[in-house]
């Protein structure tokens, strides 16, 4: 089994910044994709960053600029380095990858997701 655990979140004031932390642990040969998503109140699930296993990263528009997403792969980690927060950031913030795993006699790429974070961002 594969797991996701992510942690940094919290309530920050307006223009501060965070720093959430995703760590894969379990049956993990290598780990492709990693990134983040988010579900603001009311709102449906967006991509906010991803990275490839090469380390190319991209970004939806809204964050540009304001964030930035890094992993280390000796610690099956990924970040999201999070500055300037305004109150429309305020979401649960999911991590993901696409991780080579054995299962079921072989070896199958598959999408894993963490549990979220609350990150809050008001004064």
């Amino acid at each position: 089994q594969v797991q996701l655990v992510e942690s940094g979140g919290g309530l920050v004031q307006p223009e501060g910044s965070l720093r959430l932390s995703c760590a894969a642990s379990g049956s993990i040969s290598y780990i492709n994709a990693m990134g983040w998503y988010r579900r603001a109140p009311g709102k449906e699930r967006e991509l906010v960053a991803g990275i490839t296993g090469g380390g190319s990263t991209n970004y939806s528009d809204s964050v540009k600029g304001r964030f930035t997403i890094s992993r280390d792969h000796a610690k099956n980690t990924v970040y999201l380095q999070m500055n300037s927060l305004n109150p429309e950031d305020t979401a649960v913030y999911y991590c993901n990858a696409n991780i080579r795993t054995w299962i079921m006699g072989g070896y199958r790429n598959l999408d894993y997701w963490g549990e979220g974070t609350l990150v809050t961002v008001s004064s």
